[in-house]
């Protein structure tokens, strides 16, 4: 469940943007009519309305997602309130400016962010994020955590550095897949990479058969 609410604006982002692409006439039409008094002008146009209506409806998602945290008494992590942050100040400056640039920007904002917060733990207080996460599943020396920690900075600030350049050399159709597949994919690959590494530092464990 928390699963599917964690990915959720990302798939409904996904799902308007595909949808909205394919009928951009009906989307102009749909978003003019119910979102227009968001929009500088009041109006929507076929070309803008793909990014708009899906920055729109993560808007809302995020805010509801919160909500639904709230409601059921769980704690919103930092890094949802960021997110919600970004959506909402970005999103709402890409639907009244009519300008995508902005909405692109919020996955770097979020990587950069997540890498400055695990950087100024470890840096500032001596707190290695990553470690209190997972330590409790994975006994590992307090070098490797620390290495651990390092390359996770390094990923979420290459991470945003790589959504601006897909962002600024690609269409916003190949962003939007990106977004969903490409990061997917990368956060995969870099997963598995240091699970491969980490299994080189765990403890091996004692064979009790006499």
């Amino acid at each position: 469940m928390k699963l599917l609410l964690d990915f959720l604006p990302l798939i409904l982002f996904f799902a308007a943007f595909k949808f909205a692409e394919g009928n951009p006439d009906a989307a102009a039409a749909f978003s003019t009519e119910h979102f227009g008094f968001l929009v500088q002008g009041g109006i929507v146009g076929a070309q803008e309305a793909p990014v708009l209506l899906a920055t729109v409806v993560v808007m809302i998602a995020t805010l509801a997602q919160a909500a639904i945290l709230k409601l059921r008494g769980k704690k919103i992590d930092l890094m949802l309130w960021i997110s919600l942050g970004l959506v909402v100040v970005l999103g709402g400056a890409t639907v009244w400016f009519h300008n995508e640039t902005f909405i692109k920007w919020k996955p770097t904002g979020l990587y950069w962010a997540m890498a400055l917060t695990l950087w100024i733990a470890q840096a500032a207080f001596g707190k290695n994020l990553i470690q209190k996460m997972l330590s409790a599943e994975l006994p590992l020396p307090d070098a490797i955590w620390l290495k651990l920690n390092r390359a996770w900075v390094l990923f979420f600030a290459a991470m945003g550095v790589v959504n601006l350049y897909v962002a600024y050399n690609f269409s916003t159709s190949a962003w939007a897949n990106f977004k969903v597949f490409g990061v997917t994919g990368l956060i995969l690959l870099f997963t598995l990479a240091q699970g491969l590494y980490l299994s080189k530092h765990l403890p091996q464990e004692k064979d009790t058969k006499s």
